[in-house]
């Protein structure tokens, strides 16, 4: 940090997750550009794929950690720990204005609890939202974070609503729209430029993406065997690309799944994708299955139907406003819906939520001003 910057009230971006890096990528880019404050990031390391992170950090942007805490994979509550205990003396020398949190991630919130305990202000991004179901471990992530936090930045009116319902002052609700989609922006032009689909070889608009990770769909056999047959079924109508996350490929091999899904004809078995590759293979799908909360969204904005693989969503608008449908898991329902998709015309159908513009980060920074560079 320069030393023209040092002289600024900080604001300590605390990341460590693929999507917190989609997150957090338009803050930092914003907070550059600030006269009145300086950012700080820190990467807990709660995703440690090296590799991964690399690319995630060139595709958007974004600058070398200030502090890399190199957690690495624990159970929740080890890692959780671990994070608090590794990120309470960078509270000490950094002295932050206010720490700022993205998302539902472990590393969200440990941060947010370290620095709560030592009372430093916390700013939550994509607050209150909410899918009521508590054995979801991010669930209990957003309630407990939201509980610290002192400014709670939302994406959305149902998100206003919940905070309010569990006592949050209305004054430290603020409604900035979804940062994600300031990510998606900036960067669709040059995802456009990926020759991913011409790897693969499958053509815009004819081939389903699917992602899996969550612990309801991947962790048990039963759920396993349902995934197979989702992807078996799916793959007989339309050319599927699976990047498979690093946990799904675990418990498959685990089960002797996974050579069995290379023999299925149309089904592309990928490595995780960096985000302008991935960005292109949503943007140009005809279909999306998923069970991750931030595609819901992006898909919305683009106009792709989705088929969400869980029975609830803490992204209600994605359905109310946009193009995503709740499925569940049982094979024969979600092949329904995959058949019923495919008879539709692919022309766009609902509308993209307000303050979804790209533009949340520069609001989110400007409230941030108000408050701390005084």
């Amino acid at each position: 940090m320069s030393g023209s910057l040092a002289s600024l009230p900080r604001i300590l971006c605390a990341a460590g997750a693929r999507p917190n890096f989609m997150k957090v990528a338009p803050i930092l880019a914003r907070l550059r550009e600030s006269r009145r404050l300086a950012g700080f990031l820190v990467h807990t390391g709660q995703h440690y794929d090296a590799a991964m992170s690399e690319a995630f950090f060139r595709d958007l942007g974004i600058p070398e950690p200030d502090e890399h805490l190199g957690v690495g994979s624990h159970s929740p509550p080890v890692q959780t720990g671990r994070i608090m205990e590794r990120f309470a003396p960078i509270l000490d020398a950094v002295r932050p204005a206010c720490v700022l949190v993205v998302g539902d991630v472990n590393s969200t919130l440990a941060c947010a609890l370290a620095a709560a305990k030592v009372f430093v202000p916390v700013a939550h991004v994509e607050a209150g939202l909410r899918s009521g179901d508590r054995t979801m471990p991010e669930e209990l992530n957003r309630i407990l974070t939201d509980a610290a936090s002192d400014l709670l930045f939302t994406t959305s009116p149902d998100a206003d609503a919940n905070l309010r319902r569990e006592g949050i002052p209305p004054a430290r609700i603020h409604r900035v729209g979804n940062v994600m989609i300031d990510s998606l922006r900036r960067f669709l032009t040059d995802a456009e430029r990926s020759r991913i689909l011409e790897e693969i070889g499958v053509e815009p608009g004819r081939y389903a993406l699917v992602t899996l990770h969550r612990p309801s769909n991947v962790d048990r056999r039963e759920d396993l065997d349902r995934i197979v047959s989702i992807l078996e079924g799916t793959a007989a109508r339309i050319p599927v690309v699976f990047p498979v996350h690093p946990r799904s490929r675990a418990r498959l091999q685990e089960e002797s799944l996974f050579d069995p899904l290379r023999q299925i004809p149309q089904l592309h078995l990928r490595e995780p994708e960096g985000y302008l590759d991935f960005l292109k293979l949503v943007s140009k799908a005809r279909i999306v299955l998923t069970d991750s909360g931030g595609i819901q969204e992006e898909t919305t904005v683009l106009g792709v139907p989705c088929l969400t693989l869980r029975p609830n969503t803490e992204r209600p608008i994605t359905i109310d406003e946009g193009t995503n449908r709740l499925v569940g898991s049982d094979p024969r329902r979600v092949l329904e819906a995959v058949e019923a998709e495919l008879e539709r015309s692919p022309a766009r159908t609902g509308r993209i939520p307000d303050l979804w513009d790209g533009r949340a980060a520069d609001r989110i920074v400007r409230i941030l001003e108000e408050i701390y560079a005084r």
